[in-house]
């Protein structure tokens, strides 16, 4: 995996990458370059099969992302985003390996529809969200947060998240749903990690096929359709060698050896 960013760290150890955006001078806030790098460092995430769990952070204690880079906006006009949206993660509809949102700061706007791309997330106590769109005339339209919030989030949680468009606090977002978890600042990464651990103890191929059927049974209004749909991912992993590994090493009482083929 490259490492000639720019405006992100992509950091490896093991079987993890964490992807840092890195512009804590306008707090993290994104532009077209940065969702370029982003975009090339969640493509470099898919296609490795030995990365099995991505973290996303922001730079700094201040801030995750607040969206759109406005003065560079302002000056350049442009809004280029790369095929696979905002962070280059929102419009990302085949990722299948988990990934894991560390907020570490102010988490508005874009940065809001980067957490909601996550499949799990752990905040830092100070953090704060809103989606404060409608207050300057418009919506969150671009990322998919308003479709994946009133998936994620009971409706009335959603709409007074939404509708208000106020921040709330990091125990308000864990009240709600938008966060898993709540950490003292100083021990989000180390928590992040902990919990990429937890996963890592899983089949990969498990942990995909889980996702992929979680999220495209949503696709299939009928119940019985959901359950009976093909899932690419599931086939894989029944077909793995890991499929045979777990039963084997819980009938020898041992740690099972994952491969993720």
């Amino acid at each position: 995996m490259a490492n000639d960013y720019q405006h992100c760290r992509v950091e490896r150890e093991g079987h993890v990458v964490t992807i840092t955006l890195n512009r804590p001078e306008v707090l993290n806030a994104l532009h077209p370059e940065a969702h370029a790098e982003l975009a090339r460092a969640f493509d470099d995430y898919a296609a490795d099969p030995e990365l099995r769990v991505a973290i996303v952070t922001g730079a700094g204690d201040r801030a995750f992302c607040v969206g759109t880079d406005l003065k560079a906006l302002a000056a350049t006009g442009n809004h280029a985003k790369p095929g696979t949206g905002f962070a280059g993660i929102t419009h990302r509809f085949d990722l299948w390996k988990p990934v894991i949102a560390a907020v570490n700061g102010l988490c508005l706007g874009g940065g809001v529809e980067i957490l909601a791309a996550c499949d799990l997330a752990i905040a830092a106590d100070h953090a704060e969200f809103g989606l404060s769109e409608p207050r300057v005339g418009l919506a969150a339209l671009g990322g998919g947060a308003l479709q994946r919030l009133a998936r994620e989030l009971p409706m009335k949680e959603a709409m007074w998240l939404v509708l208000r468009a106020q921040r709330i606090s990091a125990d308000e977002a864990r009240r709600i749903g938008l966060v898993n978890k709540v950490v003292p600042g100083k021990e989000l990464m180390m928590e992040a990690r902990a919990l990429a651990d937890d996963l890592l103890a899983c089949a990969p191929l498990a942990l995909q096929a889980s996702k992929q059927v979680m999220l495209q049974s949503l696709e299939e209004p009928d119940f019985a359709k959901a359950m009976t749909r093909r899932y690419d991912a599931a086939e894989r992993m029944l077909a793995s060698d890991d499929a045979r590994e777990g039963p084997a090493a819980f009938a020898e009482k041992r740690k099972p050896v994952w491969r993720g083929q």
